[in-house]
Parts: structure tokens; sequence; C-alpha cells
């Protein structure tokens, strides 16, 4: 592991086997970059990160890894965007895809295969989840994979509702002369859904089990009711594949949802998002988990790259 200095930060290098790291843990936890090297000597870039001259706002950057907690995607509050409402029966504000991924974080752990860092909640976090708690986002990086955790703890006495995620922006084509047509994307969901104008899910469209990401039914749709706890996404000509395995520590998986997105057909990311379940589950209450007093819940992702 090495500190390289960038655009006025300090980021963090990981070489693990063939597989290169970029982090830089004290804003948002984001991991930035993934590229793994082949047996030919090419670099296989996975995780994108954009060529920029500047970073004054980590939590705009599309690319890396954000974030997103206490919620993914928007919250409502009786069809406004921007809000959400606890048990207490009080509106609060709160941002897309939360208050985390623009957030500062303190480094509780720094070594050669990765680092746990603790959210340091700012005025705008304490004003948008005003709850006693700890947020801590861990990441394990091996030789052709990496492990991510995030983690809530109960400090107060009262019941913590949240349903977390991530928002990878993996690259694409991993290949040069490829399209997105030359990529299948495998999710055993019996049931999609999207939002409509009011926050409230609505069905989404009828998917194959194998998708090429070239589908625009594909963008901005929740993958749900899922047959199990992995999926994929292979480049047919190669037969390469990013694996994904998600899993639940002291709270169901029964929600569970994997979101696919991209901007446009012209970006060179496409986003495939594990999140505990879909936008808006404060108000739906589907994919809402809530952590007890003294308690402690994990929602984990593993990504292999074979």
């Amino acid at each position: 592991m090495e500190r390289i200095p960038y655009l006025g930060h300090t980021i963090y290098r990981w070489q693990v086997g063939p597989s290169t790291f970029l982090a830089l843990p004290e804003k948002g936890a984001r991991l930035m970059h993934w590229n793994v090297t082949l047996g030919d000597g090419s670099v296989r870039d996975l995780i994108h990160w954009p060529e920029m001259d500047k970073l004054d706002d980590v939590a705009k950057v599309r690319g890396g890894n954000p974030i997103l907690f206490p919620f993914n995607g928007r919250t409502y509050d009786r069809g406004e965007m921007g809000f959400w409402r606890a048990e207490d029966g009080v509106r609060r504000p709160m941002p897309m895809h939360g208050v985390a991924r623009q957030g500062e974080f303190k480094v509780k752990r720094l070594d050669e295969r990765g680092f746990s860092a603790v959210f340091v909640p700012g005025e705008e976090a304490k004003a948008s989840y005003p709850f006693d708690y700890e947020f801590v986002v861990s990441y394990r990086f091996e030789a052709n994979a990496l492990y991510v955790e995030l983690e809530l703890t109960n400090l107060g006495q009262t019941p913590i509702p949240w349903s977390a995620g991530h928002h990878f922006y993996f690259n694409l084509p991993w290949t040069e002369g490829l399209a997105r047509k030359d990529y299948v994307v495998e999710i055993p969901a019996a049931r999609t859904l999207r939002r409509n104008e009011t926050g409230q899910l609505v069905d989404g469209p009828r998917l194959q089990p194998r998708e090429t990401l070239d589908n625009p039914a594909l963008i901005d749709t929740f993958h749900t009711a899922l047959r199990g706890h992995q999926f994929q996404v292979t480049e047919r000509t190669t037969g390469a594949r990013l694996r994904f395995r998600t899993g639940f520590s002291n709270t169901t998986a029964k929600d569970a949802t994997v979101v696919t997105w991209s901007a446009d057909d012209k970006v060179p990311y496409y986003c495939v998002e594990p999140w505990m379940g879909p936008a808006n589950a404060p108000e739906t209450k589907i994919g809402l988990h809530h952590v007890g007093p003294g308690q402690t819940q994990k929602f984990l992702v593993d990504i292999t790259h074979g």
C-alpha cells in the first residue's frame, strides 16, 4: 500500500497480485478504481474513474463506488421528493442516495489489504438522520476480488431504520473494440420494479434471466425477489466475468435488490448496484431494515474477476 498525491488530496494505492486498487477513504470512503493486469501484460480496467483536473465535490464524480447511506436512491414523503418521515412522525430532508457519499470519514484501519473508515456526520447528516450510531465501511482487497462491508451499530435507545447500498461504476467495454451488446448480465430476479413520479414502486419491464447490456429496458430498473445471492456480468467474446455475491448479517435478505443503470448509451461506464432494498424504502417499507438498540447489522458484497 502506498500514498499518492492526487488533485490536492492523498489517495491510497494497493497492489494485490494482478489487481491494483485506488481509494480515498476520508472522502465518502470512496473506492475509486480497480484494474487487473492480464497474462499477456495488458490491463483490464474494471471500475471506472474519469479524467479530471479538480476534485472539489467527490459526491458528484461519476466513478468508483459511491456509498449510499442511510437510504438508496430518492426518498419521498407523501409524494414530495427529497424528504422522509421516520417513526416519530417528523418530516426530515434527505439528499438523493443519502449523506455518506458526500461525507467525511475517519480511517480506523489501513493496511496492506484494505481499509476501514468510520462516518463522521456533519450538520447535513445530523439534520437528515438524527440518530446515535456508528457507520463503518470496510474494504478487503484480494488478487482478483474485492470485499466490502457496510456496518451500522445502534448506540442509542430506539431502533434505527436504514436501507443502504453501492453504486459501482464499471468500465464498459472492458476490451477495446467491443460494445454493450457484447456483455450479458444475469440476475436471478423474479420481479422488476421502477419508481414513479411520486416515489411509489410500480411493475418494471419484462426481462429475461440473461440480458445484453444494450437493452434500454435495463436502465433504472430494480431487480428484486432474488432467487439467490449471486449474479454476474460476462464478456461474451472472452468469457471474462465479474461475479457478485451479497450477504446480510443480523437481518433478512428478503427485499435485496440489484439496480442496473447508465446515464446514456454513450458514457464509458455501466452501473450494477447491490442494494439492501429498492429506492424510497422509508415510505414503502420495502427493503427497510431496523437496527435495534445495542445491535449491529451488516450488508456485505464481494466481487470476483475471472
